[in-house]
């Protein structure tokens, strides 16, 4: 197969992804094809497939344009800097919570020479693993509750991160981490905080429904993990919260009932307010 038609095989593939509604039916193409051929997007014009490659790809294009994830096919996604290993049962990263993990790194600059951090409802590990890569110092733990997920959390932080300490719990718990009472310095949670709705893209119901959704109103995870925080922050300790675009001023609002000040809305790379940022009160 030569470079000229592995372009018209990634070019049909785009439309056919294009026709079946996917967002980013170019890139997808592409990045399908790198995957299965071991190479970079770019190292595509150049690259002469194997016997066997169209009717492998044909296989890949037929999974994404059933609206399977792009990540659960290649089994990775891509999260400040590393390649996080995802698929069913895992909430996939999303690149816009790169601006959490910026804001964390950019706080702990303050904190004391050995922080200690608590990323809540973990996940694959995104948020813990990019603070433990960038301060290698701190010490950071990664709660979450689904079994499932820990088995990709566990994967990721030995891979990256290994001095993550990961913890099997509930970010709403009363009692979660007990033993950190009060001497914590950084809390950061991509909760569950979309409204439950059928009307979403297909992708995002392919994410364990208990990582996407938290009732009605997207806020029951957040009322529940603020007063954790809370008990496990510092006095002047930081918290950092992503939330819906819809629900801003219902987390500030949580947010400052819940012992805090110094309250901020950080907006996300395509300008919505998406994420609420705020320091515990002294007592």
């Amino acid at each position: 197969m030569k470079p000229s038609s592995l372009r018209e095989a990634i070019s049909d593939a785009a439309n056919t992804l294009r026709e079946a509604g996917v967002a980013s039916p170019d890139v997808d193409a592409q990045l399908l094809a790198a995957h299965l051929l071991g190479l970079r997007p770019v190292e595509l014009m150049f690259a002469e497939p194997p016997a066997g490659f169209e009717r492998d790809y044909a296989q890949l294009v037929v999974r994404r344009a059933a609206r399977e994830p792009l990540q659960h096919i290649t089994g990775s996604a891509p999260f400040y800097g590393v390649e996080l290993a995802v698929g069913p049962g895992v909430f996939i990263p999303r690149p816009e919570t790169e601006v959490l993990a910026q804001w964390a790194v950019q706080m702990l600059d303050d904190a004391p020479s050995a922080p200690t951090v608590v990323d809540l409802g973990s996940g694959s590990g995104a948020l813990a693993i990019a603070v433990a890569r960038v301060v290698p110092a701190a010490t950071v733990y990664a709660v979450e509750r689904s079994e499932t997920a820990r088995e990709f959390l566990r994967r990721n932080v030995e891979e990256h991160a290994p001095q993550v300490r990961v913890v099997a719990g509930d970010m709403t718990d009363p009692h979660l981490l007990a033993e950190l009472d009060g001497s914590v310095d950084l809390v950061v949670s991509n909760p569950p905080y979309v409204p439950e709705s059928p009307e979403l893209q297909a992708e995002v119901y392919a994410d364990p429904h208990e990582a996407v959704f938290s009732g009605t109103d997207g806020m029951a995870a957040i009322r529940g993990l603020v007063p954790v925080a809370k008990r496990l922050l510092r006095d002047g300790g930081a918290l950092g919260i992503e939330h819906d675009d819809t629900t801003s001023a219902q987390v500030q609002d949580v947010v400052a009932a819940g012992g805090f000040g110094d309250i901020r809305v950080v907006k996300d790379l395509a300008g919505r307010d998406r994420f609420v940022t705020a320091s515990k009160l002294a007592r």
